[in-house]
C-alpha cells in the first residue's frame, strides 16, 4: 500500500520560509513524478509544483514558480517545496502527490496522495 506523507508546515511571519518535505513508501515508485498542490478553505485544489523521477523536468505554476522551488531527495522517494516569500493568499493545506508522468499540464498524474499538511501564514 502506497503512502505518502507530508511534513514541515506550520505558521509563519509574510515574507518568511518554510521547507515542506514528502516521503513516500510502500511500493516502488520507479519513474512516478512527485508534485505538491494546496487547497485553501472553500477553494478548489490547485496544483504548485512537480518534478520528474530523475528531477530533469519541473513543471510548476508561474505565479509561484520563483518563491516555491521543487526539489528531489537523493532517493527519489523523497520530495521538497521550499516555500519563500509567503504571502497571506498562500496559506493552504499543502498535500504531495505522485503518478505517472503526463506530457501537458500539471507533468503528473496523481494516483497516490498524502494527508496534507496546513501552512498558515501571519500578517
Amino acid at each position: 500500500q502506497a503512502q505518502l506523507v507530508e511534513s514541515g508546515g506550520g505558521l509563519v511571519q509574510a515574507g518568511g520560509s518554510l521547507r515542506l518535505s514528502c516521503a513516500a513508501s510502500g511500493r516502488t515508485f520507479s519513474d512516478y513524478t512527485m508534485g505538491w498542490f494546496r487547497q485553501a478553505p472553500g477553494k478548489e485544489r490547485e496544483f504548485v509544483a512537480a518534478i520528474s523521477w530523475n528531477a530533469d523536468r519541473l513543471y510548476s505554476v508561474d505565479s509561484m514558480k520563483g518563491r516555491f522551488p521543487i526539489s528531489r531527495g537523493n532517493a527519489k522517494n523523497t520530495v521538497y517545496l521550499q516555500m519563500n516569500s509567503l504571502k497571506p493568499e498562500d496559506p493552504a493545506v499543502y498535500y504531495c502527490a505522485t503518478g505517472p508522468s503526463a506530457p501537458t499540464g500539471w507533468g503528473v498524474a496523481p494516483r497516490y496522495w498524502g494527508q496534507g499538511t496546513q501552512v498558515t501564514v501571519s500578517s
